[in-house]
């Protein structure tokens, strides 16, 4: 784990001393896939700086999946999805659920000035369902209001939701037009952990 950590602040010590990101060029790409690329290169150097030593080379180089499995979420990712896709995948599934889990923090953070946040932990699993997937009835029950009150405020609650979403995904791109794009990318990422 320190070596995984070490690598980590080696990385962004040269990435960052040596002034990378005025090199960048927007109009090459994604901000994501440059940073990937780039961390990839990294790790294959060191692997091979790690490989030609003369001594010290017994030190353990941690995996890009060990080191995906481990980094927080709070949206849960299949073991299945670890095991079978290659890191690139899973990399963007990271980035997927870090925006998600924005927009699902900043929706909280809004019921809780609000006082709402009963009613936040209660309808927010249901943010991605289907309406038929819902029992309004059972909600309707646990929170002690009418089931048509239940029906808006969820309504409401989704609404809310898809904008912060379109909101976290509009600062991970450089053009406004590529949101809609990437919120179809974010969702492909998502529906990879769940097959």
């Amino acid at each position: 784990m320190e070596d995984a950590q070490d690598l980590t602040q080696d990385f962004f010590v040269k990435i960052l001393g040596r002034n990378w990101l005025e090199h960048a060029d927007r109009n090459r790409g994604r901000f994501r896939s440059l940073l990937l690329t780039s961390l990839q290169n990294f790790l294959v150097n060191a692997a091979e700086r790690t490989h030609t030593r003369k001594r010290g080379g017994d030190m353990e180089f941690i995996s890009w999946d060990d080191w995906m499995a481990e980094a927080p979420s709070q949206l849960s990712i299949s073991a299945h999805a670890f095991d079978s896709l290659p890191a690139e995948r899973l990399f963007d599934l990271r980035w997927a659920t870090t925006v998600v889990e924005q927009a699902l923090r900043r929706l909280r953070e809004e019921c809780e000035g609000k006082d709402r946040l009963r009613l936040f932990y209660a309808l927010s699993r249901h943010l991605t369902e289907e309406r038929d997937e819902v029992s309004y009835a059972d909600l309707s029950a646990a929170l002690g209001v009418a089931e048509t009150v239940v029906r808006k405020q969820l309504h409401i609650m989704r609404q809310r939701y898809r904008c912060l979403l379109r909101d976290e995904v509009a600062h991970t791109v450089e053009n406004s037009a590529d949101v809609e794009e990437e919120i179809r990318y974010l969702c492909a990422a998502l529906a990879a952990a769940t097959a």
